[in-house]
């Protein structure tokens, strides 16, 4: 590893890490309905304006003890873990792909399932514009080379049919149609093989964390889970590994 290779490594985390600051933003103004790029930032308890020192990501977290400067709020943990996940998952996509396209469209990915899994977490919502986000990244990934867009269409209807088809046998219990488009864009951006895998690896996830949260008593048997994070997991697990274990599992054969 060069050190050249290694700048690129960190500066690649740093990035991240100033990229998760702003979706903490966007997490809670869009539900709420404040324009993301308008006016400054701001404690949501006591709405005092926020000082540059006071927005450090991870560091100011830290610094400021886990409390707000004005009003002595905790300041919610999800920052500081929005803020580290978006820097380790630039910094391992970059060390997967290279500074390439690839690597561009996956930091906007990482972003857009960042914030649509807190969403989801908050509200079990998720606003179209994420799945318009993720079908934009589809459309841009065909000017990749040696990329078969028949594959990706085939993967919107890989992801959206067998959802689809549990929502009509649970009647809406399960997911919703905010799902099914979400999954649907993403089958667009992963193709269909990487889009199943998508969906297997999903619902592992799902019934591990759910058994999880059942276990610790922090959700009942007939609570709702929000199930976007459970996807976005899937999603980044195929995208990461899914080639390797589709052509371990063919060797197989």
């Amino acid at each position: 590893m060069t050190y050249f290779y290694l700048t690129l490594l960190i500066f690649s985390f740093l990035f991240g890490i100033c990229i998760g600051s702003f979706l903490n933003v966007c997490i809670y103004r869009i539900p709420n309905k404040i324009k993301v790029y308008d006016g400054y930032s701001f404690c949501p308890a006591c709405h005092n304006r926020l000082k540059a020192y006071d927005l450090i990501p991870i560091i100011s977290y830290l610094v400021l003890n886990r409390k707000c400067r004005y009003c002595g709020c905790k300041i919610s943990p999800v920052y500081p873990i929005v803020e580290l996940s978006a820097g380790l998952l630039f910094a391992f996509t970059f060390y997967l792909y290279g500074l390439y396209l690839n690597t561009l469209i996956v930091w906007v990915l990482i972003s857009v399932l960042i914030v649509a899994s807190f969403m989801d977490i908050n509200s079990l919502e998720i606003p179209d514009g994420v799945s318009l986000w993720i079908a934009v990244l589809g459309v841009i990934s065909f000017f990749i080379p040696g990329l078969l867009w028949w594959e990706h269409i085939l993967g919107i209807f890989a992801a959206s049919l067998p959802l689809f088809i549990i929502l009509l046998l649970t009647k809406g219990g399960a997911m919703g149609m905010g799902d099914i488009k979400f999954m649907a864009a993403a089958g667009l951006l992963l193709g269909y093989k990487l889009i199943l895998l998508s969906l297997f690896s999903s619902a592992i996830f799902g019934s591990i964390i759910g058994i999880f949260l059942i276990a610790f008593k922090k959700k009942g048997r007939k609570d709702p889970i929000p199930f976007v994070p459970m996807l976005s997991l899937g999603i980044l697990f195929s995208l990461f590994f899914g080639n390797s274990i589709i052509n371990w599992y063919i060797s197989l054969l």
